[in-house]
């Protein structure tokens, strides 16, 4: 039985304020009662929603019937939950957070309980990378026969309808957006390797574990190449690598570190970042934070 008030958090109901009608707004105003019925279904006692949480996800913590501690998810309608169940089933554990059970109808996920407020984001800079090197590196496995997850290919190629529009009003970051475009359709095409990525992956998606110290979370799973996984850890802590001394050579620096540690191609890794700043960049400028976005276009002209 539930033990608090079944609340969705107010940073979901704020992400998510703009979609008035249609299946996401059914499922918020059903989600307390669909999370009861998860609750009775698994036989688990709630603890607490999780707050502020995530963007994207209802996350409640929660005890199994031996008193297990454990985290109940339930990603919000459109999201690819079960391709994030087929990936954590890959993974097993393995470097990422451990699926005990998934309910492949409504899309909600058991997984082990991790300590949410603690992620690499506490650790300096240097030794956040270091072990988010290693946590990535144990997720980096071959896909499988007749895997369920897109490819990076066909993720940049739905990206490309909105980076020719965006780049068609972005004056001074015209030519990036273009460069950005070009990396777009040649990369996939030179593809050395096929795996299968987290898709998501930063600092902020490793938290701290019981069962080993840092593990991932809320992957996007695709199946690609390491230097696109890669990509966005080179963008972490960007604002703070812009506002410091020799930033563009800094920059190169780190790409070249991330890439010769991971043993990934320099280039392609150059090429994959400044794709996933400029496209990040031109995202956020979308939805409002236009300062953001500008220093991510300023971090993708470094490269």
């Amino acid at each position: 039985m539930a033990t608090a008030p079944i609340k969705p958090p107010q940073r979901l109901l704020g992400a998510l304020s703009g979609d008035q009608e249609g299946p996401v707004r059914a499922w918020l105003e059903a989600l307390p009662t669909l999370v009861q019925q998860q609750l009775d279904a698994w036989e688990l006692t709630l603890e607490r929603v999780h707050a502020p949480g995530g963007l994207g996800s209802l996350v409640a913590l929660v005890r199994q019937q031996d008193g297990t501690p454990a985290t109940l998810k339930f990603p919000v309608p459109g999201r690819p939950a079960a391709q994030e169940a087929a990936a954590l089933r890959a993974w097993d554990g393995r470097g990422a957070v451990r699926l005990l059970r998934a309910d492949e109808a409504g899309g909600a996920l058991l997984l082990e309980r991790l300590q949410g407020a603690v992620s690499l984001r506490s650790l300096p800079e240097a030794k956040a990378l270091l072990e988010a090197a290693g946590t990535v590196r144990r997720l980096w496995v071959p896909p499988g026969e007749g895997h369920p997850f897109a490819t990076v290919a066909e993720r940049v190629a739905q990206d490309a309808k909105a980076l020719g529009a965006a780049g068609e009003s972005a004056g001074a970051a015209a030519p990036l957006v273009e460069e950005a475009l070009e990396l777009g359709r040649a990369l996939p095409d030179g593809a050395p390797e096929e795996f299968l990525l987290h898709g998501a992956f930063r600092q902020g998606k490793v938290l701290a574990g019981e069962r080993v110290p840092w593990l991932a979370v809320g992957p996007a799973p695709l199946v690609g190449e390491r230097a696109y996984d890669l990509a966005r850890l080179v963008l972490d802590r960007f604002e703070d690598l812009v506002a410091g001394s020799g930033a563009p050579a800094a920059a190169r620096r780190r790409v070249a570190k991330l890439a010769d540690s991971l043993d990934v191609d320099r280039e392609r890794l150059r090429g994959w970042t400044l794709y996933r700043a400029v496209r990040a960049g031109l995202r956020e400028s979308a939805v409002g934070d236009r300062q953001r976005g500008e220093l991510l276009l300023e971090f993708a002209a470094y490269l």
